[in-house]
């Protein structure tokens, strides 16, 4: 059985990942290459194995069902169970029976759902990654492009720990330079 709290960990740490994913003016297949990458660079940054376009425990549906669905990112890791990541642009029961599949054979199942919001929930266990982007016809006229900026509601860093010292008031506008009371 899956930890569900390793499910949680790992979810919200490849959603501040994806947080940093910017693009401009990309196709579908484009925009789902780039997620993809992510995900697989994610994996890789903790020393995982990871398996693009990897063999899904479920077979396909007839009459291919002697071959098996295959999943975007599958990754091993020495300190836990399998994950397995599907990115996709639109909700399909066929992702979430293929998850629930894998889920059903000890893995971590993650759905990083990408599109300009309006994100249906799976069922358990499979853990949604959303992804937002914005949406746009194609100046080109073939069909529509996506970007996705830096998030903006995200506070800012923090400067600096030192405490800064109380500064006196100044009534603006500050009187020219050599007139009575500046000093100079």
């Amino acid at each position: 059985m899956v930890d569900g709290a390793d499910g949680e960990r790992l979810a919200a740490s490849l959603a501040d990942r994806l947080d940093a994913v910017t693009f401009t003016d990309l196709t579908t297949d484009e925009v789902t290459a780039r997620l993809i990458d992510a995900v697989v660079d994610w994996a890789g940054e903790r020393g995982w194995r990871v398996y693009r376009r990897a063999s899904s425990v479920l077979p396909l549906p007839p009459p291919m069902s002697a071959q098996q669905s295959v999943l975007d990112v599958a990754c091993a890791r020495p300190d836990g169970p399998p994950v397995v990541v599907e990115v996709d642009h639109g909700t399909r029961r066929r992702t979430w029976e293929k998850l629930r599949a894998e889920a059903d054979a000890g893995r971590v199942p993650l759905w990083v759902r990408w599109g300009a919001g309006r994100f249906t929930a799976p069922p358990p266990p499979i853990l949604m990654v959303t992804c937002e982007v914005s949406r746009r016809p194609d100046p080109t006229g073939k069909g529509r492009v996506h970007s996705r900026s830096p998030r903006a509601d995200r506070l800012p860093p923090a400067h600096s720990a030192v405490r800064v010292a109380t500064v006196d008031a100044v009534e603006l506008p500050l009187p020219p330079p050599g007139s009575p009371g500046t000093g100079a």
